[in-house]
């Protein structure tokens, strides 16, 4: 089980990136923490079942969930998963499996079962509480950026915050990819001021306008964008909010993107 969720591969990337935990006292140590791949494959069991932390068999991985919640707290207030993620982009930059020369954008909404930051009533779930995953991938679907919002925010507020936040990807020689030639979205980012600012970043944007008919052929370069939100969201934890700290929900999804960066770098 272990090795099959967090495989070697995995495990030597994440490790050195992980947070010292403080030193043992000699005296009354205490019972010998769990160790750090444990609890990993704990956090990602859930991820992929969406079992509740509490639920998690502590007898088959050998870890409590409130162990393995406690260390996915600790691993994203130390800015672990942006790492790793940021890592595997480069291996995968390096390998020739990302396109960096148009990128899509997109969001989607997630019902929240707890309140907490980013959650707001959902124009498309009856205004229920929900909230709104951002993404940014490139040609082929790989995510770069992922953001999380309240379910009431429009789309098109994120789109400068996600492009403004694509990771520097090294792995060529070179100075490190920032940003896309074109970006490519739906009918939902058609602001002219936004199409200003991304001509003003070196972006040409590719946005579909209202009220003109299909076909202007932009859908055959959006839909990469709508399966990179399918493969985060067949993590079953992220396809409704449970997290009531907008921070453990942000840490999944970059989670997410990085297991789904693993994922396509394994099979190269």
């Amino acid at each position: 089980m272990m090795g099959d969720l967090v495989p070697d591969s995995l495990w030597e990337r994440v490790e050195p990136l992980l947070p010292p935990r403080p030193p043992r006292r000699h005296q009354h140590p205490g019972r010998r923490p769990a160790h750090d791949r444990a609890a990993l494959t704990g956090i990602v069991f859930v991820l992929k079942t969406g079992l509740g932390w509490n639920q998690l068999p502590q007898d088959l991985f050998g870890v409590s969930g409130v162990t393995c919640w406690r260390r996915m707290r600790n691993w994203t207030e130390a800015g672990v998963w942006p790492a790793v993620h940021e890592m595997l982009l480069a291996e995968l930059r390096a390998a020739g499996a990302l396109d960096l020369d148009w990128c899509a954008v997109d969001g989607s909404h997630v019902r929240a079962l707890k309140r907490g930051d980013h959650v707001g009533p959902s124009p498309v779930d009856r205004g229920r509480p929900g909230s709104k995953h951002h993404l940014i991938v490139e040609a082929n679907g790989i995510p770069l950026p992922v953001g999380l919002t309240g379910g009431n925010r429009n789309d098109v507020t994120q789109l400068l915050p996600l492009v403004d936040s694509i990771p520097p990807i090294r792995g060529l020689r070179g100075r490190p990819r920032r940003k896309p030639r074109e970006l490519f979205a739906d009918r939902g980012y058609d602001h002219d001021k936004y199409r200003r600012l991304l001509r003003a970043r070196g972006i040409t944007p590719r946005i579909a306008r209202r009220g003109v008919a299909h076909g202007s052929g932009l859908g055959r370069h959006r839909w990469v964008v709508e399966r990179g939100l399918a493969w985060l969201h067949s993590y079953k934890r992220l396809r409704t909010r449970w997290e009531r700290r907008a921070d453990l929900h942000l840490g999944l999804l970059q989670l997410a993107c990085a297991l789904i960066c693993h994922r396509r770098l394994t099979a190269l």
